[in-house]
């Protein structure tokens, strides 16, 4: 009678674990070869893995020598355990450490459970010395867990993830030589400090920071392929970056970082992007455009993004034409420029009509300041949404069609807010001459 039952999505069935394997089964079984082993373990959550030491004693430490652990919350619950869900855990978690043999390349603990037990500092000071590669800690919401100074002298981490921690690294620590991935999430750290472990990790190709507040930070990281930035950002210095292929920003807004803005005057676009020549895929949320535009642009400046095929651009205030500016550099110095996303900053319904008639009278803007004789020879696809029909908006689309003699399709979606003004937007965007004669023109009115 067969014992385990092996599906092609690798997954492991136990459907009597009372009966020892036969000694014929054994053989088909336990003489798979070691990486084969491990590939099926693997795929079973922890606390199923190790259930497969009954099945004999070849299978008895089977479990004990696999290279990646992942940690949840379920182990929190296991049968014939009585006890609060935390002790449950940390008994589990620190028996299997204790029984493991060989290295261990990947660790992942996701837990709610432990916020600040002394335990997680036993667990990675054992990863220290197990020449851990990939480390990742995901802690719920609450007390902030201090990270352990031996974590820095884990030397041959390509990956680190940290969630809900506070990091201050020792006077000792110079630096992850190998790391290639740095992920932190409602992390606690210094500015200085957060920009030392960022340069003096030489490999690092992949930064993630998120939900930081009132941060001021200098990157400076010359393999840097791909960065994405979220929280209360009051400064950003792409130093050098020369190999930066993909950003995403979302800058959110409180009264203190709105001030900082007020009173700084450094050109935030040359400082954020002038050093990104190899720039693919630029995203940025909310508030991107405005920190682009803090600043006077040097005349004498000039960059050409001849990489950049995708920009979306979310929550443009079109009201500003200083924001507008921020848009046209960018499209006008990306002259492979395939795929455009633009969404306005919805305007409610009571402030429509105050604002198309201050904005009608600033319309020599484009006169002036629009870069004429520019053609967006490779630009394709254009989305543009949250559109509240204001002239800067439409002379904006105007601009577009007027020049992407490549144009294949063009998405328009108005704001909720300005359902009486549909028709006069659709009738607009129907006269609007257009360089492509192929280019589609689809209204998408919800």
């Amino acid at each position: 009678m067969p014992i385990v039952v092996l599906r092609s999505s690798m997954q492991v069935n136990f459907l009597d674990q009372s009966v020892k394997l036969t000694h014929m089964d054994e053989d088909r079984i336990s003489d798979l070869p070691h990486s084969i082993v491990e590939s099926i373990l693997t795929r079973l959550p922890i606390r199923e893995a190790v259930k497969t030491s009954i099945l004999s004693r070849t299978w008895r430490y089977r479990w004990a020598m696999l290279t990646q652990l992942v940690f949840d919350d379920d182990c929190a619950y296991l049968p014939g355990e009585l006890g609060p869900p935390k002790d449950t855990l940390v008994k589990f978690v620190t028996r299997c450490l204790f029984l493991h043999q060989g290295p261990i390349h990947s660790y992942k603990l996701s837990t709610s459970f432990l916020l600040n037990a002394p335990d997680i500092d036993q667990w990675i000071l054992f990863l220290s010395r197990k020449d851990v590669k990939e480390l990742i800690l995901e802690l719920g919401e609450g007390e902030w867990f201090r990270i352990p100074s031996c974590l820095f002298s884990c030397s041959k981490l390509t990956h680190l993830e940290l969630c809900n921690c506070e990091l201050d690294p020792p006077p000792t620590f110079k630096g992850f030589t190998n790391l290639r991935t740095l992920i932190l999430h409602q992390v606690i750290v210094a500015a200085d400090a957060i920009e030392s472990i960022i340069s003096s990790c030489p490999l690092l190709e992949n930064l993630s920071l998120s939900y930081f507040d009132s941060l001021a930070i200098t990157i400076s990281a010359p393999n840097l392929k791909y960065l994405r930035l979220e929280g209360e950002f009051k400064d950003i210095f792409l130093q050098n970056t020369p190999a930066l292929v993909a950003i995403s920003v979302a800058m959110y807004m409180t009264d203190d970082i709105a001030e900082h803005f007020e009173q700084s005057s450094s050109c935030k676009f040359v400082k954020f992007l002038g050093g990104v020549p190899l720039l693919e895929h630029l995203i940025g949320h909310v508030y991107f455009t405005k920190y682009l535009s803090i600043g006077d642009y040097p005349a004498a400046h000039s960059v050409t993004y001849s990489c950049l095929k995708v920009i979306e651009l979310y929550q443009v205030s079109f009201e500003d034409p200083k924001e507008i500016l921020v848009v046209l550099r960018m499209i006008t110095n990306s002259p492979n420029l395939k795929e455009l996303t633009i969404s306005g900053s919805s305007l409610a319904t009571s402030d429509y009509t105050a604002t198309t008639s201050a904005a009608t009278s600033d319309l020599e803007f484009w006169e002036k300041q629009c870069p004429w004789g520019c053609t967006l020879g490779q630009l394709k696809s254009i989305r543009m949404s949250e559109l509240s029909c204001l002239p800067h908006e439409m002379e904006f689309i105007k601009f577009l069609l007027r020049n992407s003699p490549g144009l294949e399709t063009m998405h328009v979606s108005p704001s909720s807010y300005v359902k009486e003004n549909v028709i006069h937007m659709l009738v607009e965007l129907v006269r609007f001459r257009r360089a492509s004669a192929q280019a589609e023109l689809i209204f998408e009115n919800e």
